[in-house]
């Protein structure tokens, strides 16, 4: 297999065809021939721990198949490896020595899996610009093609202990981007990665939960029939095979792939110590957005998120302002504007004769025509527009405001 590319473009979404298997053509199944390789991969994502950039390395050099082979086999050439130690070279020669890849392959097939390669027509090539921390593979759970939900995506990610003001943006955020026909990427976690998941399923839209486990692994226990839903109606993906279980350190390394695999992260509350920031800040490094939805100054879960917004983060409230970041070009959110009062729709000139009358007490029409800075004629037309309009009242030969409590809306002036 050849290599990564030493200098890539930044930024998500692109399909440019490299990294494919020597010899393939376009058109061609790039499964066919592939299956030793495919096996191979699929063992060392038992072998290998989630963003290894060390034994990322060795596999660029040397190719899946001959990595597994010197992993396997003591003929010395294991040890040739840069970086290589006798105490890591016996733990990967203790996991190695167990693993069977076609029964890995047999039980995601078994839950309507499969096993997706760096050169398939699905593996979603902005997952390179990881470089050597790139996944090995991706074991992918659900009907829709990985590659091409990629395309238009964007990450929704945040404390798992959220509040109720942090589920609803979450919420709000998912369905949002999934009624505009984005793809909501988050972690399935408690908290913000739950809500996010929900709104886009809400609005019949699709979402992509990224595990720190295994695809048929249920966890968090908690949201075993949410999981159950994204397989039906979106992805589940994860770089280890079936049947394995989360650590902590998973956790943090599963990040990389949300922060590459999409357009830009929105992180919804977070604190300081938080691994949405660290998805966040993954996604800065690789060229991607990184935004912040704010919440209360005086809120911890926030103060992360403040954080961000204080550097190189977006601040965003709504789907619109996310897609304007992420989308392509036309993609402009509504123009934003406060309420309308009716003073509003009263021409320069009638607007003027209205500020100049005072606040309480009568006028005179002579004395606002110079207020105003127009003719004493015009004024009083502008009077009477008023008057009609329930701004203005006529008191003997002078003009008052309406009284508050006989207008129709106690902000004719724009006061409050």
């Amino acid at each position: 297999m050849t290599g990564l590319t030493g200098e890539r473009r930044q930024g998500a979404g692109r399909d440019d065809g490299r990294d494919r298997v020597p010899g393939e053509e376009a058109g061609r199944d790039p499964g066919r021939g592939r299956e030793p390789e495919r096996l191979a991969r699929a063992a060392l994502t038992r072998v290998l721990e989630p963003g290894d950039e060390r034994a990322g390395s060795w596999l660029r050099s040397t190719g899946p198949i001959e990595l597994m082979r010197r992993l396997t086999v003591e003929d010395g050439s294991a040890e040739r490896l840069p970086g290589m130690t006798a105490a890591r070279l016996g733990g990967y020669r203790l996991r190695a020595a167990s693993v069977e890849p076609g029964r890995d392959l047999a039980a995601v097939a078994a839950v309507g899996g499969r096993f997706v390669c760096p050169g398939d027509r699905e593996w979603p090539s902005q997952l390179d610009d990881l470089g050597d921390a790139r996944p090995v593979g991706l074991w992918v759970r659900g009907r829709p093609d990985l590659r091409l939900w990629s395309l238009r995506s964007v990450a929704l990610v945040g404390a798992r202990a959220c509040t109720p003001y942090g589920a609803h943006m979450a919420a709000t955020l998912g369905s949002g981007l999934a009624e505009r026909g984005w793809v909501v990427v988050s972690g399935a976690a408690f908290g913000v990665d739950g809500a996010a998941h929900r709104g886009a399923l809400a609005a019949g839209g699709a979402t992509t939960a990224v595990l720190a486990c295994g695809v048929d692994v249920p966890y968090p226990r908690g949201h075993t029939e949410l999981l159950g839903r994204l397989a039906q109606q979106g992805l589940i993906i994860a770089e280890l095979p079936p049947s394995s279980h989360p650590t902590r350190s998973r956790f943090i390394l599963r990040n990389r792939v949300i922060a590459a695999l999409t357009r830009g992260t929105v992180v919804v509350e977070a604190e300081y110590r938080s691994g949405s920031l660290v998805t966040a800040r993954q996604a800065q490094r690789l060229g991607r957005f990184a935004m912040g939805v704010p919440g209360p100054a005086t809120s911890g879960l926030s103060a992360g998120v403040h954080e961000l917004l204080r550097g190189e983060g977006v601040l965003v409230t709504d789907a619109d302002e996310v897609v304007e970041l992420v989308g392509d070009i036309g993609d402009l959110p509504p123009v934003r504007r406060g309420p309308v009062l009716p003073r509003d729709h009263l021409d320069a000139v009638a607007a003027r004769v209205l500020d100049a009358l005072p606040y309480h007490g009568v006028a005179h029409p002579r004395d606002l025509a110079r207020t105003a800075g127009t003719s004493a004629d015009e004024t009083l037309g502008r009077l009477y527009e008023l008057h009609s309009l329930g701004f203005v009242e006529r008191e003997g030969d002078g003009w008052r405001l309406t009284p508050p409590s006989a207008r129709n809306d106690d902000a004719r002036r724009g006061d409050t």
